[in-house]
């Protein structure tokens, strides 16, 4: 039962990779995988010898002597007596863990739409006030990597492409400008405890602290922006001036300040995980209220009692914004990161873990490689399955580094983050276009961040 499960791994892996070429979303082979899997872990229960306790990160001894289904009243060595136990357990506690994740990306996704509802993200534009090519190119490089640290990464690549086509009307251009915003977003997201959905989940499983993060990562991942935007300069492609639309669009008169007020609380997360030690998503659905809070208010103010009685909450900033969230890469994530914990709960990941640390490779190059990896399959599996290789402390180096890898190394394909695959569908990007115009530049950023990474520690 076990290579059947391996094998929907690798099938399922292989249909989401080539998502463009079966035309069919990513989301469905993951969705059908996750439960392919735990399928086959319920019909071969009584056969399987070997169990890992996610809770404890061991194996279970003695789980191939224990019945499938104990007597009622009997105890186990870990207090429980029976292999469906273990599964009923297991279960539970990856689903609590996968939904403390997708909860808090899907709190993050509403603040933002919120600020969109109210056009805040025109502020942002406002700022942007030159025709020179390589001007704009620093500009929006610089945004995105700060932005993909508030917002994350796939977040701040959607706000940025959107204001590229108020500014940009020649698409191939776009297209050029669009690559470099993802190698960017992506260094952003790996040194912010938020910037990515890879940090948010070795945050949040207490591999790594918000302040500890920062500090090791902000310098590797600066250099990881920085380099490929230099390079691009000296491409033709961004000599000279570009014309820009001479229309300008209507502004609201409460965008900046819902700007400031949402990008502000989902700053207040971390802070909140530090001072209160609760899971993050709880800080984030306390944010979430506040922001929906005051836009409430706002268009409250605004709107007559006719005009709520006609028309329902339904037409509030809270309500379109939640039904502008992007549910697709939700239950996406979803698929992937259960479908990881089957393989996990079989010992398959330990297991491999350990034959990797026993057959002496360079953990360096190891993570390195698993970076590169990132970008070929996808870096959420990727981190997940590293989680429950690796038994270091909270804020070991080899965690920093991965959340590094994980986070930037991805950029060198399209498909390889989900700041990327956001693009790829915005701009219409292929997969090939991408490969032979910007793969060479993020994978220069990839090794100079990775080389002052091991240089720094």
């Amino acid at each position: 039962m076990e290579i059947f499960i391996v094998s929907v791994f690798a099938l399922g892996y292989l249909a989401i990779t080539l998502e463009h070429n079966l035309k069919i979303d990513k989301l469905i082979p993951a969705l059908v995988m996750m439960a392919l899997a735990w399928a086959g872990i319920a019909f071969g229960l009584d056969n399987f010898e070997f169990w890992f306790d996610s809770h404890n990160s061991m194996m279970v001894p003695g789980f191939s002597d224990l019945p499938l289904h104990a007597d009622h009243g009997a105890h186990g060595g870990h207090g429980i007596a029976d292999k469906a136990g273990w599964l009923e357990g297991t279960l539970l506690h990856h689903f609590g863990k996968t939904c403390e994740i997708l909860i808090f990306l899907v709190g993050a996704m509403t603040i933002v739409e919120i600020v969109d509802h109210f056009n805040g993200f025109q502020t942002i534009k406002r700022i942007i006030k030159t025709n020179k090519k390589s001007t704009l190119l620093w500009i929006v490089c610089t945004l995105g990597f700060i932005l993909s640290a508030i917002i994350d990464n796939l977040t701040a690549t959607i706000v940025l492409i959107t204001i590229l086509r108020k500014i940009i009307k020649d698409k191939n251009l776009r297209m050029w400008y669009a690559g470099l915003i993802i190698v960017a977003a992506n260094a952003g997201g790996a040194w912010s405890p938020i910037g990515d959905v890879t940090t948010t989940m070795l945050w949040m499983g207490d591999k790594v602290t918000a302040g500890q993060l920062i500090v090791k990562l902000l310098i590797p991942s600066v250099v990881c922006m920085i380099i490929p935007t230099a390079l691009a300069t000296f491409l033709p492609i961004f000599k000279g001036e570009f014309e820009s639309p001479s229309e300008e669009e209507k502004v609201s008169k409460h965008g900046t300040k819902m700007l400031i007020i949402g990008l502000s609380m989902i700053v207040f997360v971390p802070i909140f995980k530090t001072v209160t030690h609760l899971p993050p998503y709880i800080g984030m659905m306390l944010s979430l209220g506040i922001v929906s809070l005051v836009a409430e208010f706002v268009s409250n103010r605004e709107l007559t009692l006719t005009t709520i009685e006609n028309h329902g909450h339904e037409h509030g900033p809270t309500f379109r914004a939640l039904s502008k969230i992007e549910m697709p890469s939700i239950l996406f994530f979803l698929g992937i990161l259960m479908t990881v914990a089957a393989l996990e709960s079989l010992g398959l990941i330990f297991m491999f873990g350990n034959n990797v640390v026993d057959s002496g490779i360079n953990i360096d190059l190891f993570v390195t490689l698993l970076g590169i990896g990132s970008a070929i399959i996808d870096n959420v599996p990727l981190v997940a399955a590293s989680m429950g290789m690796f038994q270091e402390a909270s804020d070991s180096t080899i965690w920093h580094f991965i959340a590094y890898a994980a986070g930037t190394g991805g950029s060198m394909l399209i498909i390889g983050s989900a700041a990327g695959v956001v693009a790829m569908g915005m701009e219409k990007i292929s997969f090939f276009w991408y490969f032979k115009k910007i793969t060479w530049l993020a994978l220069i950023g990839y090794v100079a961040g990775a080389a002052v990474f091991v240089l720094m520690r």
